[in-house]
This record gives C-alpha cells, sequence and structure tokens, in this order.
C-alpha cells in the first residue's frame, strides 16, 4: 500500500512536471486543501450536523425507575416452634420446605423427633411447624408440623374418626405424615371400615406403639 502511494505521488508530479519537487511538499500541499474544502462545506451548511449524546443521558435514561418494572419478592411467613434452637417467627422464600424452616430456626435439638416431619414438605404462609421431642412423640402429646389451629385436643372434639378423616385431617395426628396418612386411607378403600382402632395395625408403618400414642386421638364409626 504504501509503496502504491509512492508510485502515484511520482506519477503525478511528473504529469505537472513537477518531477523536481519533493513529495512531502505535494502530501502537505494536499492535506491543506482538503482541510480548506471541508471548512468550506461546514461554513456552507453542506456538511450535515453531527448530534452527540453524552454517555450521562443514556445512563440516566436506562436507570429511570418509572421504566424499571420491580417485582416483590414473595415469601412466606413461618412460625417454628418446639424442640429448635432458636423458635421463633421467620420470613421464607415461596417454595421453601420444612427443612428449610428448621435451618432458619438454628436446626433442631439432639432430642427432637426429627424422623417424625416430613422435611421435604412445602410450606404454607402462616403456618406453624413444630418440632416434637423423643418424648412427646413417645408421650402422644405432640404432633408433627402441626399448626396451632390443626392440632388435636385430648376432648372428644378434637378425636378423629379414621372412617370419614381425610388425608389431611390423618396427617395431623402425632407421627403420622403425609405418606402413613395416604396408607390409611388407600387401605381403607381397599379393606373396607375400620372396626376398631386397633385395625390400625394392618397399615404399614403402624406399629404397637405408634398406635398407643394415637388412641386418645383416634375413634371408629
Amino acid at each position: 500500500m504504501h509503496s502504491e502511494m509512492h508510485e502515484l505521488a511520482n506519477d503525478l508530479l511528473a504529469r505537472a512536471g513537477l518531477t523536481g519537487v519533493k513529495r512531502a511538499v505535494v502530501v502537505a500541499a494536499a492535506v491543506l486543501a482538503a482541510v480548506v474544502i471541508a471548512y468550506s462545506l461546514v461554513r456552507s451548511g453542506t456538511a450535515p450536523p453531527v448530534e452527540f449524546v453524552s454517555a450521562e443521558s443514556e445512563m440516566a435514561e436506562a436507570e429511570d425507575p418509572a421504566q424499571a418494572e420491580s417485582v416483590p419478592a414473595v415469601t412466606v411467613v413461618i412460625h417454628v416452634a418446639g424442640a429448635v434452637s432458636a423458635p421463633g417467627v421467620y420470613e421464607l422464600p415461596d417454595g421453601a420446605r420444612v427443612n428449610d424452616a428448621l435451618k432458619a430456626a438454628g436446626g433442631a435439638l439432639g432430642s427432637a423427633a426429627v424422623d417424625t416431619l416430613n422435611l421435604a414438605r412445602i410450606l404454607t404462609d402462616g403456618e406453624q411447624v413444630y418440632v416434637p421431642t423423643q418424648d412427646e412423640i413417645a408421650e402422644g402429646a405432640a404432633g408433627p408440623g402441626m399448626s396451632a389451629a390443626a392440632a388435636p385436643s385430648s376432648g372428644a372434639a378434637g378425636v378423629v374418626n379414621l372412617n370419614t378423616a381425610s388425608v389431611a385431617e390423618l396427617d395431623a395426628l402425632p407421627g403420622i405424615g403425609p405418606s402413613t396418612a395416604q396408607k390409611i386411607v388407600d387401605d381403607r378403600a381397599a379393606n373396607g371400615p375400620f372396626g376398631t382402632v386397633d385395625d390400625l395395625m394392618r397399615v404399614s408403618g403402624i406399629g404397637a406403639a405408634k398406635l398407643d400414642s394415637l388412641r386418645e386421638y383416634v375413634t371408629v364409626k
């Protein structure tokens, strides 16, 4: 490219009869002529105006809060009680599970009967997650993951009829999770109504100890 420019300059000098003039002088004259032409175009209004946009104005438009869509985070408020390090009310992301509630409360204590909880269950806003102790489960005094409103009482009003109870009602019983509650309903549908409370022993996962802890909370009618 450089050699072609040299040849073109030599050719122009030869045609103009200026072979003795240095190429540097010709180049300088050409540059000066280009500047004069450009200046004349600008003065005459022939050259199009150049619009300058500052980077600050573009950033201000991009950061305009009126243009940005604010999407509030969805959360659930949970009351964690029982055998945990720090019982209390916690705000967790929507879709959080029982295991996340236990972590928020500092984890379960060594005396906690964690196996009675369905740690994978998705939490709902306003519920109470109660973590019972091993002693409470043995005495039938507490139910896993129950809210205060759902906790069965020892009185007649809190007794659940095994032959009509839903999965949710059975799930609220001490030591009965969603899986066992579903098994009770399935057994009832397959084998007919329970004749006595002792018939719960025919359901997989319910042994003598668990049956004893349920007696005061269930009945058959």
